[in-house]
């Protein structure tokens, strides 16, 4: 769908009528210059708690505050008119009860005029998607790789090598798509397991180091426009390398600073006009 015929918002009913249809463009947002730029293009802006890592520099996600989402999430909520924006909600949030997932919930998209949240967990979270969903809470589930639990994973390591992890993950998907989300992020999932899930459940599955096969694909931004640091995952495909471009106009800017060429004429209020 072009830029110049979306007319309003994507919403969860939309999203979730893309299933099996043309594929659900997705990229993360954590702040409204980006998306604005993004906005035209995607389907729906995630405000990841990847933003711990990519924003605040953190090793993980696990620091990351619900101020914190609630804060990006309205900044890319206010900035955006066309895609469906999607909320994480951090570690600590929502897995103690229903309750307390429904209580961070409501402030997330109370605060922030978000349309719906993600949560991550399989089996063990479906009564609180169910729970959240009947009070009138969208929810996008993550499977796969969830890296709010990636102590307990060992790292951030694909999942689906073994028959146990193949099994896991489909019941997990299952029991996601059963008590009511709308949409099933799978991630860093051996690409035969993705598939198997993308067959297996009615909801759109968005693959991030996943398969082909998924309803749709995201990734992080700054990844994918080359602005991250350090060794990106397997999964990412570099589609620009902004960080050469930034560098170049930082020195150039620089130079003009300590050369005393900037700011010049144009750049001054009342050039050659005296008091």
């Amino acid at each position: 769908m072009s830029a110049e015929i979306k007319s309003r918002r994507h919403s969860v009913r939309t999203i979730a009528e893309r299933k099996g249809k043309d594929p659900i463009v997705v990229l993360t947002a954590y702040t409204a210059p980006m998306a604005r730029l993004l906005d035209p293009h995607v389907d729906c802006l995630m405000v990841g708690d990847s933003l711990g890592m990519v924003v605040y520099g953190m090793d993980s996600t696990l620091g990351v505050t619900l101020e914190m989402m609630i804060a990006h999430g309205k900044a890319v909520a206010g900035a955006s008119q066309s895609a469906l924006v999607v909320v994480d909600m951090p570690f600590g949030s929502y897995q103690e009860s229903p309750q307390q997932a429904f209580h961070s919930a409501a402030r997330i998209l109370a605060e922030t005029g978000a349309q719906a949240v993600k949560l991550e967990g399989g089996a063990i979270m479906a009564p609180t998607i169910a729970f959240l969903v009947e009070r009138g809470v969208p929810v996008m589930g993550h499977v796969g790789l969830m890296p709010q639990s990636v102590n307990g994973l060992g790292g951030f390591r694909a999942q689906g090598r073994t028959q146990a992890e193949e099994t896991r993950i489909l019941a997990d998907a299952v029991a996601v798509a059963d008590a009511g989300a709308f949409s099933l992020v799978v991630e860093g999932t051996f690409e035969a397991v993705a598939r198997q899930v993308t067959e297996r459940v009615a909801i759109p599955t968005i693959g991030i180091g996943a398969s082909p096969a998924c309803d749709g694909q995201v990734l992080v931004t700054e990844d994918m426009l080359g602005l991250s640091g350090g060794t990106l995952p397997k999964f990412v495909k570099r589609f620009a390398d902004l960080n050469v471009a930034v560098e170049a106009a930082v020195k150039s800017y620089a130079t003009d600073v300590r050369a005393r060429t900037f700011p010049g004429p144009e750049q001054c209020y009342g050039w050659g006009k005296t008091s």
